[in-house]
């Protein structure tokens, strides 16, 4: 029985023959080394790598796709997510570029309309306080603000009120720290203009709503014309002569009306400027002369005398 184990488990002749895995190894060593040399300095299995490489080249592809389709899904998702993030960043960034461009507007705007008042007193020859709009009545009947400069600022009742472009109102009521003004359109508010195109006198009158002036009382045969600019004549002693005041819109001289119809506008921002400009001082001799000549005011003391002389009483 132990002799016929044996050679059950013992193989083959014939599997025993050739040589030893030890020789193998050697000789395909050898026959590697041999293929480098001669491919590296004659270059004779370049042939067949490019062989090779073609017949491969579908299986590296099929290989390699699960790999590219999941990178290739994964730069998706994440440019996808950056581009939501910058687009969101635009967005902001966009609001706030556009807020800025509008502060700066009005900034440009507000420093040109600072850059007018600083001017007026200049070009008007007067002396002016900037003053900066505090309130904003809340009466729609009475057209009336409220600035922050009072008497401690020279600041005194009945003085007028302009900004860049024309007349805004008149100073009403005066504290130590603050001023209400009374604005040009106000229905109480009265102002002496003439037309700058022939020097006819009149007086505006503030419409109360709506912003527009009126003049009544004026003549049918008045020489008034639409797109006319009216100005301060100076008459009051109150505006400067030649303040501009309004622009007239409409014109009516109907045959029926006893009066003229002139409405006007105001050439000044009266509600829309922050700053504006108290006019404190102005020189007298711009307005018209109201004294009698000097002749007539001798004629006038002669006949005073003559009249105490004969006992009477003066007129």
């Amino acid at each position: 029985m132990n002799r016929a184990r044996v050679k059950v488990n013992e193989s083959p002749v014939f599997f025993n023959r050739g040589p030893s895995a030890a020789a193998r190894l050697v000789f395909y060593s050898l026959l590697s080394l041999a293929a480098m040399i001669s491919d590296y300095r004659f270059g004779y299995l370049s042939n067949v790598r490019q062989a090779v490489s073609t017949v491969l080249y579908p299986v590296q592809r099929a290989v390699i796709s699960p790999v590219m389709a999941y990178e290739g899904m994964a730069i998706y998702f994440v440019s996808q997510d950056q581009l939501i993030k910058e687009n969101a960043e635009l967005k902001n960034r966009l609001i706030e570029q556009s807020a800025e461009a509008q502060r700066a507007k009005a900034i440009d705007a507000e420093y040109g309309h600072l850059r007018d008042l600083a001017n007026a007193p200049d070009r008007l020859n007067t002396k002016g306080v900037v003053a900066e709009v505090i309130h904003i009545g809340r009466n729609p009947f009475n057209r009336k603000i409220a600035i922050n400069r009072g008497s401690n600022n020279e600041v005194r009742t009945g003085l007028p009120v302009i900004d860049g472009t024309g007349v805004v109102g008149q100073v009403t009521a005066v504290t130590p720290f603050s001023a209400e003004v009374t604005l040009l359109t106000d229905k109480d508010q009265a102002v002496p203009v003439m037309v700058v195109r022939n020097g006819l006198r009149a007086v505006v009158f503030g419409a109360g709503q709506g912003g527009t002036l009126t003049i009544p009382f004026l003549p049918t045969n008045a020489d008034i014309q639409k797109d006319d600019l009216l100005v301060t004549s100076g008459i009051d002693g109150t505006y400067p002569p030649g303040l501009t005041v309004a622009k007239v819109v409409e014109v009516d001289h109907g045959a029926t009306l006893a009066f003229s119809r002139v409405t006007a506008i105001p050439t000044a921002g009266v509600d829309n400027f922050r700053y504006l400009m108290v006019l404190t001082s102005h020189p007298k001799e711009n307005y018209p002369k109201t004294e009698l000549p000097e002749e007539s005011t001798k004629t006038n003391k002669e006949n005073t005398s003559a009249r105490r002389a004969r006992g009477g009483r003066p007129r």
